[in-house]
């Protein structure tokens, strides 16, 4: 077994080869090659739950789980909210071929989930952003973002206008082609913006649907579990809604299943997968001023196909450590 690092992730998995690597593999989950359990979350005292997401994929052969503590009062130590460990298993004999460091796997790899609809969905001469949130996810979807549209103007927003500040005033000296400005008045934030990600986590609505301007493009990412959900009821509305998996959609995405349960909302108002869209199974952006929308959940898909990725460049760069079991 290969062991992988924080550091051997962030140099084997940078962002412009996350997104191809998710690309592909949504294309495989459309087309049912993976399969792909629930996530279960267990309670681990407080507000901490741990995260287990198992799954298998056919294209790479390979499959695994990835454990994850999630800790929402991380940040405030200086210390990523997702902790954990990919466990990847090769296909022929079932052997444990890698673990590594799950936290930075999983921010690339939402952020390229995010960029894989952004391209797909978004105008393409999108050139304003608005940044929901200041943390790991932020700075990674920052990056995202300016790998597929021309981004010049970033807008970074929060319940903490100090914290915006510093995100705004550090991402500004790694990125000196862009205006960044920074604030806690979300409204104006998501209103002068063609892209917006929300990237928090907040267990109640703090984005509105009715802030969105006509033809934005919204990128719904904090919330993962029923309790949360980060947009109200007019977002689910007004936007046309793609998504990475449908059964996790419909289970764990909390203002889906909160309009459905109302019955406000029907599982077939959404458009599809987004692996679908790729493929042309379903159909994207049917005009200029509509409003679209990926809500991502994350499943171990993503996860499986980007560790195996990590695991290829580690091989073939003789990175890592090689222990025996």
């Amino acid at each position: 077994m290969i062991v992988l690092t924080h550091e051997d992730v962030a140099d084997l998995l940078p962002m412009t080869e996350a997104i191809e690597v998710v690309a592909t593999v949504m294309k495989g989950v459309s087309a049912r090659t993976a399969q792909l359990p629930l996530r279960a979350i267990v309670p681990v005292g407080g507000d901490n739950k741990m995260g287990v997401m198992p799954g298998s994929i056919a294209d790479p052969q390979c499959y695994g789980v990835k454990l994850v503590s999630l800790f929402p009062g991380n940040p405030a130590k200086g210390l990523s909210s997702h902790r954990g460990a990919i466990v990847l298993f090769e296909a022929e004999t079932g052997a444990a071929v890698a673990m590594m460091d799950a936290s930075l796997l999983t921010a690339v790899r939402t952020a390229a989930a995010s960029a894989v609809a952004t391209r797909a969905l978004a105008p393409e001469r999108a050139e304003t952003l608005a940044l929901i949130g200041y943390g790991e996810q932020a700075e990674h979807h920052l990056e995202a973002m300016l790998a597929v549209r021309p981004i010049r103007q970033v807008a970074v927003a929060g319940r903490s206008a100090e914290k915006a500040a510093a995100f705004a005033e550090a991402a500004a000296k790694h990125h000196p082609g862009v205006q960044f400005t920074s604030g806690d008045d979300l409204r104006a934030a998501v209103e002068g913006a063609e892209i917006v990600c929300t990237v928090t986590a907040s267990p109640a609505p703090i984005v509105m649907g009715d802030w969105v301007r006509p033809g934005a493009h919204v990128n719904v990412v904090g919330s993962s579990i029923p309790s949360m959900r980060e947009v109200d009821d007019r977002m689910i509305q007004r936007g046309a809604i793609w998504v990475d998996y449908l059964p996790s959609t419909l289970a764990q995405a909390g203002e889906i299943v909160d309009m459905i349960a109302a019955g406000s909302f029907r599982a077939e108002d959404l458009k599809g997968e987004i692996g679908a869209l790729l493929s042309g199974g379903v159909a994207g952006r049917e005009s200029a001023d509509q409003i679209t929308i990926y809500r991502s959940l994350g499943i171990a898909a993503q996860d499986l196909a980007a560790a195996h990725h990590v695991l290829e460049r580690a091989k073939a760069e003789g990175r890592g450590q090689t222990v025996r079991l």
